[in-house]
This record gives C-alpha cells, structure tokens and sequence, in this order.
C-alpha cells in the first residue's frame, strides 16, 4: 500500500507527531485538529474501512479500542471525557481510505456533532 499515507506514516516514510507506537497500532496527532486534544489511531496493517471489516478483524478492533482509551488516558482526557469518531466512505466523510479512529477532548463536545 505504498500509495496510502497513512501505510506510509505507519512506515515512517511521511513523518507525523506520534505519541504511541508498538508492533501493531500507531497514533498520532491529527493536523487539521477539531478540539485542543486531537490524535488518530490506526492499525499498521491495511484496512481501507469499517466497512471492510469481517469477523477475522474482530481481536484487532478490540485491541485498537484498548491502546485509543490508554493513549486517551496518557494525554490525560480520562477525567473529563473524550470522543472517539470513525468515519467510513465518502458520506461519512473518510478522506484517507485506511481506517482510522480519531480521540477527540480538551473541551466540552457539543452533540450532534456538525
């Protein structure tokens, strides 16, 4: 996926403000951030969407859902709250085809979001 910028943040090939990495996630800060705390999660293998994922999938979620809420808590958005957001497709507007979860905190969230 040599083509997917976030497979080539993963490879360390576009650099990125990462705040956690280990052998299968990697989070960094988003650069367009929506909230005073603003970073992404991805899984370093390829995955376009939430709308590719099958059964097979289903210990990586979890373990993805793991590192955001223990990245969340390192950032320290555990005492107020935060938000996590995964857009999929062009209505839910994903622009970078490899999922991807966004942690969103430092102020209140308004709802619905915009």
């Amino acid at each position: 996926m040599n083509e997917c910028l976030f497979c080539r943040i993963a490879a360390g090939s576009i650099p990125a403000d990462i705040i956690h990495e280990d052998d299968e996630f990697l989070a960094f800060r988003d650069i367009n951030p929506q909230a005073p705390t603003h970073f992404l999660v991805i899984p370093r293998s390829h995955i376009a969407a939430l709308s590719d994922l099958s059964a097979e999938h289903a210990d990586t979620m979890g373990r993805l859902a793991v590192t955001a809420s223990r990245v969340a808590r390192d950032e320290g958005l555990d005492q107020r709250g935060y938000r996590w957001v995964v857009n999929c497709g062009e209505d839910g507007c994903q622009t970078v085809p490899h999922l991807h979860l966004h942690v969103l905190g430092g102020r209140p969230l308004g709802w619905p979001p915009g």
